[in-house]
């Protein structure tokens, strides 16, 4: 996969159904630690230094300058600043490159500190982010996706994740991707093929209908519950 430099800021908002509806199917059984959370800045702030150093400090402080600022925008403007702060600070890199194994998923201080990530990684601390500037936890969901690499006529399809806002329940989805500049309703991307999506309150099906599963990526799922114990313990309490 390649990141692309966020460029455009439009923000189209959407309120009618459309293909991403069966990813609302709720997975039977399935029961996941909050991450919606108080921060603890000046823990945060002191992992941040002594884990990367100066530069991962400034761009620290920067992210919290951002939250800060997050009660007085409205939601388009959330999700534009949110996404373009991550998209054009955070370097693509697969994490065999950045932390030696092979699939790793980064809490957002890893991200930040580190200033490189994959797609998991972008959208974790988006999603982490849009929570702690006033997002309800309904509204996001973490998407993983069969992703047409090309367009949506190519062949070639690549494990992706994004982070989906649903202004209600039954609307279409609007899409954060760090493989593209702008955030679109998920009608305006046929590349993307759900797959399953969660987030702190339990894991969805994806497009396709059916009876929900409770085998829709379970190792995922694993990752996502480490994931959710080491934010904790980094001031994400």
């Amino acid at each position: 996969m390649t990141a692309i430099r966020h460029r455009d800021r439009s923000v189209t908002v959407a309120h009618h159904p459309g293909g991403w509806r069966p990813v609302l199917a709720a997975v039977a059984g399935s029961a996941i630690v909050g991450a919606a959370c108080a921060l603890d800045f000046d823990r945060l702030l002191a992992g941040i230094g002594q884990r990367f150093g100066p530069a991962a400090v400034a761009s620290f402080r920067d992210w919290r300058r951002l939250l800060d600022e997050a009660p007085a925008l409205s939601v388009p403007d959330k999700l534009r600043r949110v996404n373009e702060f991550f998209n054009r600070r955070i370097l693509f890199l697969d994490d065999i490159k950045v932390w030696g194994q092979s699939d790793y998923w980064a809490t957002p201080l890893e991200t930040i500190g580190k200033g490189q990530g994959d797609c998991e990684d972008f959208t974790i601390a988006k999603y982490y982010t849009l929570l702690n500037a006033g997002m309800p936890n309904e509204n996001l969901r973490l998407v993983y996706v069969k992703a047409r690499i090309g367009g949506p006529s190519s062949t070639v399809q690549q494990a992706h994740m994004v982070l989906a806002w649903y202004a209600t329940p039954d609307a279409e989805p609007l899409v954060l991707d760090n493989l593209i500049t702008d955030i679109r309703p998920a009608s305006r991307r046929p590349d993307l093929q759900p797959v399953f999506s969660f987030n702190s309150q339990g894991i969805w099906q994806g497009a396709g209908g059916g009876a929900p599963s409770a085998a829709a990526g379970p190792g995922r799922l694993s990752r996502w519950q480490d994931l959710l114990q080491r934010a904790r313990a980094e001031g994400f309490d």
